[in-house]
């Protein structure tokens, strides 16, 4: 039994404390595109690699960023009358 515990490959699961470093710090980048290695440079602390490629991957799913060729962007958006221009087509 014990084997097959050490078999599995266990994910590393981020804190949510970490998950919102990292949205902060994308979403605060001066530059509208950051690349990997800028990012773990801009962390407040210390992120363990895989750690941040699952929260990236979150953070995409989530709709709140792209990852391109370039780097990571943040897209989320939270304006409410933007938001009603999309739902609703009306103008601003």
């Amino acid at each position: 039994m014990a084997e097959a515990l050490n078999s599995d490959k266990v994910r590393p699961s981020p804190t949510l404390n970490t998950i919102i470093m990292v949205e902060d710090t994308i979403q605060n980048s001066p530059n509208s595109v950051i690349t990997i290695p800028e990012l773990k440079k801009a962390l407040p602390r210390q992120v363990n690699h895989n750690t941040l490629m699952i929260i990236l991957e979150y953070l995409e799913k989530s709709n709140k960023i792209v990852v391109g060729l370039r780097g990571i962007t943040w897209i989320h958006n939270t304006n409410k009358n933007l938001r009603n221009v999309a739902v609703y087509g009306r103008e601003l």
